[in-house]
């Protein structure tokens, strides 16, 4: 067992003694308060560790199942079974100990204590042990991190709870933050998921002054390069093609630097070549990238491969972009739900209704749209072909054709809402978005 350093949160109804501190008889919180999917949600992935729990009681045994079904343990290999300290004393008696123990106990007090050292006896030196205890006691907490007890849970416990511990032992919470991953598909091919990706993109850099990299995943035809007037001679596709060369300074040679705050990484956008390819050359490449920016835009391809799957569900957020008819009803459904299912300790996916209001086009309203779905829709955008053909024609963001559009104006505020975020120049576009949010709900 290792060692690590004593940190606990006092309750706030404990009693204190003469120098300050709890009282050593008082009770503690310690990781007990649920934690939010909010909070959650921005912590980093897990590493590749092993993970071997020892369940007394089967609510514990699904709050461990339901984290390893997250994809912030997606990468650890976690096993559940049933069983308590003496337990895994006795499994591990001739096999070597796996990168961190969790024991869960129905005992208290001393008893506690003399299960663990027959634990100690096998534990190779490098093996983390989570110890999940029925106690709420200051005394055995630090007695248990003296002995090398690395975290203490209070039952009950839930997988936010797990997720939330066992990142803490193993992403360095002085490390610098990792960026998010905005991952923004179509339900349907056509629907403008690519340019409102890229513009989202824009948005953050240029009126949020935040960091962002888009990075074009739809490899033989993205349109990332066209939509901001380059033409690199490298991208994402030298990266994903080899995925071990790929460090800060050959990220810096690949990347398009078009703002002072904006970064391109574009696709090949060619056929000479296929892209099946294996989904941890992606995640490979995407954890490099969130690691040099606040913010990373994602422009998905209309496809469902092992990889493009494995990108989606790892994301940090998803924006689903639909146009008002069948097919794209038919298939933003189908994404909510099998997010909904593999992502359940997530916020939900984001809904945008774009191309609303082709004149002479029956289309579903975008109320009932959302309904059938089960969501309300984040933003809808009135089809408005003049602004969106002039910016694809010339290069440009539709912010930089038509400042005053109410696209622009809708657009800023899904932007702003999609980060926590008011936009930080404030112009008379306010009066626009006033109008489009009584649009909206009326």
């Amino acid at each position: 067992m290792s060692n690590k350093t004593e940190s606990y949160q006092p309750d706030t109804n404990a009693t204190l003694g003469a120098d300050g501190h709890p009282d050593d008889a008082s009770p503690v919180k310690i990781t007990e308060q649920p934690t939010r999917s909010q909070q959650v949600s921005s912590l980093a992935p897990v590493p590749r560790i092993s993970i071997h729990v020892f369940c007394e009681n089967p609510e514990t045994a699904d709050a461990f199942q339901g984290a390893a079904d997250d994809r912030r343990l997606a990468k650890a290999h976690l096993t559940v079974q049933m069983g308590g300290i003496e337990t895994a004393s006795v499994h591990f008696q001739d096999l070597s100990t796996p990168n961190l123990i969790v024991v869960e106990t129905n005992e208290q007090g001393q008893k506690i204590l003399e299960e663990l050292a027959k634990l100690a006896a096998v534990c190779d030196p490098s093996t983390k042990v989570i110890v999940v205890g029925q106690t709420n006691d200051i005394t055995i907490y630090r007695e248990l991190i003296r002995q090398g007890v690395s975290e203490y849970m209070i039952n009950p416990i839930n997988s936010l709870q797990v997720i939330e511990t066992v990142s803490s032992l193993y992403v360095d919470p002085d490390a610098q933050p990792i960026g998010r991953n905005i991952a923004f598909v179509g339900a349907r091919g056509g629907v403008g998921s690519s340019s409102l990706a890229h513009n989202v993109g824009w948005i953050i850099a240029e009126r949020l002054k935040e960091g962002a990299t888009i990075v074009d995943l739809d490899l033989p035809f993205g349109t990332t390069g066209l939509d901001f007037n380059q033409d690199p001679a490298q991208g994402i596709g030298d990266a994903i093609m080899s995925p071990e060369r790929v460090d800060d300074v050959l990220l810096d040679r690949l990347l398009v630097k078009q703002t002072e705050r904006l970064s391109l990484f574009t696709s090949p956008s060619t056929l000479d070549r296929e892209f099946d390819l294996d989904p941890i050359a992606f995640e490979s490449v995407l954890d490099i990238v969130r690691k040099s920016v606040p913010y990373v835009i994602i422009d998905m391809p209309h496809l469902w491969t092992a990889w493009s799957k494995s990108v989606l569900l790892t994301a940090d957020d998803i924006v689903i972009v639909a146009s008002p008819d069948l097919a794209s009803l038919r298939n933003a459904k189908n994404y909510f739900e099998i997010l909904k299912s593999a992502r359940p300790n997530d916020n939900p996916a984001r809904l945008v209704i774009n191309q609303s209001g082709v004149p002479k086009r029956p289309e579903i309203p975008t109320k009932d749209f959302a309904e059938a779905i089960g969501v309300k829709a984040t933003a809808v955008l009135q089809f408005d072909p003049h602004t969106f053909g002039v910016a694809s024609n010339n290069g440009q963001m539709l912010a930089e054709v038509d400042e005053k559009s109410a696209v622009v104006a809708e657009l800023e505020a899904f932007t702003s809402e999609l980060l926590g975020r008011e936009p930080e120049k404030a112009t008379d576009k306010s009066s626009i978005f006033s109008v489009f949010k009584k649009k909206r709900s009326a």
